[in-house]
């Protein structure tokens, strides 16, 4: 069976939830960000329980992809357009690393910004479109997602990929183990 982004997200999201289940997932309460992944409310600044939430509607990249007449890779799309989430923290066969999520749709809208940011940085240094989608505990490296062939690839900020991690999206979320 092939390996599916919406299946490996579920699985590494729910094992990190369990994970996290003895001290519970907790981040600090914000009324100006608000988002379904709230489990309640709180006075600013005061630690809420949280938990990934399904988009309802997802998400869509449309207006990326229309505004730089590239197509994006549908399993970076499919990673971003799965859950609000706080970002989550895991290990990589390489080390930790964590995955950027989206919070809400304004989290959505930033994110969009800053991928046509740095789409347009490689363009300009004449570099093929990456997919930046986590961090490293390396200062200026990220995790990226090759455009055009789907790989995972472990890249300086501003370079060409330094390191190829995983054949594919799903292949590397599947090596994961959540640190939450």
């Amino acid at each position: 069976m092939a390996l599916t982004i919406p299946a490996q997200l579920d699985k590494f999201v729910s094992s990190y939830v369990e994970q996290a289940e003895v001290k519970g997932l907790k981040i600090e309460f914000d009324s100006e960000w608000p988002s379904p992944c709230y489990k309640n409310s709180a006075n600013d600044g005061e630690l809420v329980s949280w938990a990934p939430v399904l988009q309802s509607p997802p998400h869509s990249f449309d207006n990326v992809e229309e505004a730089l007449t590239l197509t994006l890779n549908p399993d970076y799309c499919q990673f971003f357009t799965r859950y609000y989430s706080d970002n989550l923290k895991a290990m990589a066969p390489q080390g930790n690393c964590e995955l950027l999520q989206v919070f809400n749709s304004e989290d959505f809208e930033r994110l969009q910004q800053n991928l046509i940011g740095h789409l347009l940085m490689k363009q300009r240094l004449k570099q093929a479109p990456t997919l930046f989608f986590g961090l490293t505990d390396e200062e200026d490296f990220i995790l990226t997602v090759v455009n055009e062939s789907g790989e995972v690839a472990l890249e300086q900020v501003g370079r060409e990929p330094a390191k190829i991690l995983a054949p594919s999206l799903a292949v590397f979320l599947e090596q994961l183990t959540p640190r939450a």
